[in-house]
């Protein structure tokens, strides 16, 4: 973020004043009071607060014969080839754990006002027609001088035989999400103290259009300096970007990231956040659906790891394309 959002931030939030922000993936931010969000038309919903009267359970009605979603994933072969540059940068040791991520392009017959609509997500974001977002991944939360990061990582189809047994026994996945958990601890001791993780790969459930996926989280809480008000800014600029959507080392992995992933990430996989005057909440910006022309694409990814099948990981990011309703 350039310093003049940072001041920005620091200043509307010592004085208590509201505001919602967005940062993409390489740090350019946009900040906004809610009714100026809704006059550039970009609507948002924080467990359903936000600037929209729009009511999460509304029952839209398309006006097109909507099918839910058809989708157009990168062929494995093409998907091999970053996997295995992916693999190649964890071997020399520039990483040793990587998100790697794709667009898949989809059909839908539902409008991205349609699908912020409908969608059942405790983050949900539509940006000027643009883009629509429906995260179920809290980046950090603050109330009270408290801080709190709660990481995803670890993604099952829940109608699997035994899927929770699966997901908690895979050596794979208790390895990325360590990694995660112990790098957010680290971001978090950066700007507070008393750093702790209070619970440590729990399962929650997330209904999509096709079923129920299981994904593992963590929640980690810090105590933030009495002031940290006047500093809220550089306190958000000092833990971007988010952990869990670029792997570690972080700095070094987003230089791979950018090297091997075949599109720009934009928006995709930075965060957007709002404080209503005395709470911040932030989300990471995942489960995305981007709008070029008449055409949608969605993006999606994983974490790899040594431990990774690139087969299991190419699976995961097609399980992470879904419509979060029946």
């Amino acid at each position: 973020m350039t310093e003049e959002i940072r001041l920005k931030i620091s200043s509307l939030a010592n004085a208590g004043i509201p505001f919602f922000f967005i940062v993409d993936f390489d740090g350019n931010a946009e900040l906004y009071s809610s009714e100026e969000a809704r006059n550039e038309g970009i609507f948002f919903s924080f467990n359903n607060q936000g600037n929209t009267i729009l009511c999460p359970d509304t029952e839209v009605v398309s006006t097109k014969n909507a099918i839910p979603l058809i989708t157009h994933p990168i062929d494995y072969t093409s998907y091999l080839l970053s996997f295995d540059k992916a693999r190649n940068a964890l071997k020399r040791g520039d990483t040793y754990l990587i998100n790697l991520t794709f667009r898949t392009e989809i059909e839908t017959g539902y409008s991205l006002m349609e699908i912020f609509q409908k969608s059942k997500a405790p983050y949900k974001l539509l940006y000027k027609d643009k883009f629509v977002i429906f995260s179920p991944e809290s980046f950090i939360r603050i109330s009270n001088g408290v801080i709190m990061t709660k990481p995803m990582k670890g993604t099952i189809n829940a109608n699997l035989p035994e899927a929770e047994t699966l997901l908690i026994n895979d050596e794979k996945e208790y390895f990325e999400h360590n990694t995660i958990v112990d790098l957010l601890r680290n971001d978090l001791n950066m700007v507070s103290s008393d750093v702790k993780v209070e619970r440590f790969r729990y399962l929650e459930k997330i209904k999509t259009h096709r079923g129920e996926l299981l994904q593992a989280s963590s929640l980690i809480t810090g105590k933030l300096p009495a002031d940290y008000k006047k500093n809220l800014g550089s306190i958000l600029n000092t833990l971007l970007p988010a952990g869990s959507v670029t792997g570690a080392p972080k700095e070094r992995t987003v230089k791979i990231i950018k090297e091997i992933e075949s599109y720009n990430r934009g928006y995709y996989t930075g965060v957007f956040g709002f404080y209503d005057g005395e709470i911040l909440d932030v989300a990471v910006s995942i489960r995305f659906i981007e709008k070029e022309g008449d055409r949608f694409f969605y993006k999606s990814g994983g974490g790899i790891t040594y431990l990774s099948s690139p087969f299991d990981e190419y699976n995961e990011m097609l399980e992470k394309v879904y419509l979060p309703f029946n």
